[in-house]
């Protein structure tokens, strides 16, 4: 097996998945999603959406195929909700900034925990950083893998690019401490209207892709 091919490979499937998942990003949307929170929740929330999301990419990257044809799903109305979704969490930055629950929460810790838990799968998990767009090319990476080895590449790829998110926000209290308080409520409302303009864009995807096929 050529190693300057399967390099070639890696690094493309890097690219790949990171320009399209952005750890940065993800890293502002954090800091938007909780902008006080103790490190140890920080760090809890992280890793459970990144493993989430690592588990997610693995069960399509091998059975994402047969998972869609078995429910009569298709990658459009996948990427469609997906918008929805996020759309509906953009709403909620933009008007109340998420910040009167991280208020309540701090003396509340059952609470905190509930939602921290919560916001871990729905939306930083998915459909954040297991999106639509994030799976979809998981799915073309692994299909148009033409060895077992070109295939271990496309997992490795996934954990690094994961494993960069849980680091990203595990530090993204770094971005909490120059903010200040003004600072994080003006993040919070910037980053809801730019996922709102994201979910829009899914749902137009979805809808232009279903247009196409037609």
């Amino acid at each position: 097996m050529n190693v300057s091919v399967l390099f070639d490979y890696w690094v493309i499937t890097i690219a790949a998945l990171f320009v399209i998942v952005n750890p940065l990003t993800t890293a502002f949307m954090f800091v938007s999603l909780l902008p006080r929170t103790t490190e140890a929740t920080r760090k809890a929330v992280a890793k459970r959406s990144s493993l989430i999301a690592t588990a997610v990419f693995f069960v399509f990257a091998l059975l994402g195929g047969l998972i869609f044809k078995i429910f009569g799903i298709t990658i459009e109305a996948f990427r469609i909700a997906g918008g929805l979704i996020l759309f509906g969490i953009a709403m909620s930055m933009i008007h109340k900034g998420l910040d009167e629950g991280e208020t309540s929460n701090a003396s509340e810790p059952g609470n905190d925990g509930k939602i921290a838990r919560d916001i871990s799968v729905i939306p930083l998990a998915i459909p954040f950083m297991s999106g639509p767009g994030a799976i979809a090319t998981v799915m073309i990476l692994t299909s148009e893998a033409p060895t077992t080895g070109h295939l271990i590449l496309v997992f490795l790829a996934i954990i690094l690019t994961t494993g960069s998110c849980y680091l990203a926000m595990v530090y993204s209290h770094f971005l909490v401490r120059y903010l200040g308080e003004t600072g994080k409520e003006i993040i919070t409302r910037i980053f809801g209207i730019i996922l709102s303009v994201i979910a829009v864009q899914f749902v137009i995807n979805g809808v232009l892709d279903i247009y196409t096929a037609l």
